[in-house]
């Protein structure tokens, strides 16, 4: 009785659970092996690009020149930092947090920039460092042209390249900030091309200049999202002038130095650096702070100009 009441019970369930795991499964199976082969390809190029070039001293892939085509495979440097295997990267900290290979597949227009930061980073003793990175922007009505030409979109771009050294997700959080915080929003490997326009035209009327509201906004977001209180962060912080209400701002900084030490803004200014609303970041002795005068044409930098600018006094 026993044998006769089992074998219809068993057979029956067996047979659709297999059905159903296969089809559900074979999709996502096939996505996972062609991500793979992808990043195996682009690792074995960078084997190939870091055995059949000299081995430069430190410091020598510093000089980029402008963009070429061939740019990307006449840089050795950071391809032989990223030599060891994946895991191994993220797991010990001493080299980038996302290896080339795989910004090579998921943001090839990034290559560039990351390898310019591979440099700046090595030169400033920061390799292997871990840390959340934001972007802040300013939408006061002088900002338009900035977002008009691409300024803002291109050091987004510059920005995310320098997250995937510093922290394993590579995913940027952005604060747009003028009379108050206008909007956030977040940047990734897979997803920045157009994004800052398509944010920035999303929040309506550009405004006046409050540092505060979005110093706050970004320690908020740290509090709520970082992997414990100490969690090191650099702000990329950009502006086009002075705060409209410099107490309040200098309180936030201030304030944000003893309630969050591993929290550090890098201001970069963009416009004249000779205009006189810049020195409020010149004057500011705040321990958290550093700024980078970017120039009125801050698009014409070189990956490498902006960032030696924003990394040079920052040592979390």
């Amino acid at each position: 009785k026993a044998k006769a009441t089992q074998e219809p019970v068993a057979e029956p369930k067996a047979e659709p659970k297999t059905t159903r795991k296969t089809k559900a499964q074979a999709k996502p199976k096939a996505e996972a092996v062609a991500v793979a082969e992808a990043e195996a390809v682009a690792e074995a190029e960078a084997a190939t690009e870091a055995a059949t070039e000299p081995v430069a001293a430190d410091g020598d892939p510093a000089p980029q020149g402008p963009p070429a085509p061939d740019d990307e495979s006449s840089t050795g440097g950071a391809g032989g930092n990223t030599k060891t295997a994946e895991g191994e990267a993220e797991a010990e900290g001493d080299g980038p947090a996302l290896p080339l290979t795989r910004v090579k597949t998921r943001a090839p227009g990034l290559t560039t920039a990351y390898k310019a930061a591979t440099t700046t980073l090595d030169r400033n003793n920061l390799t292997g460092t871990r840390a959340k990175v934001y972007l802040v922007l300013d939408r006061s009505a002088s900002m338009r042209p900035y977002y008009k030409d691409g300024s803002a979109q291109a050091l987004a771009e510059q920005t995310l390249a320098l997250a995937a050294h510093l922290d394993p997700e590579a995913t940027v959080p952005v604060v747009f900030f003028s009379t108050e915080l206008d909007g956030t929003g977040e940047i990734t490997l897979t997803d920045h091309e157009n994004k800052i326009d398509d944010l920035h035209a999303s929040l309506g009327r550009m405004g006046r200049t409050s540092y505060h509201a979005a110093v706050e906004a970004v320690l908020a977001h740290h509090d709520k999202t970082a992997a414990a209180p100490g969690t090191p962060a650099l702000v990329v912080f950009q502006t086009d002038g002075a705060p409209d209400a410099k107490t309040p701002a200098t309180q936030a900084l201030t304030d944000a130095a003893k309630t969050h030490p591993a929290v550090f803004f890098s201001f970069v200014a963009f416009g004249d650096p000779e205009n006189k609303a810049f020195d409020y970041l010149r004057k500011l002795k705040t321990p958290n702070t550093s700024h980078f005068l970017a120039g009125e044409t801050p698009r014409e930098l070189t990956d490498k100009e902006l960032y030696e600018g924003v990394l040079a006094n920052w040592r979390p």
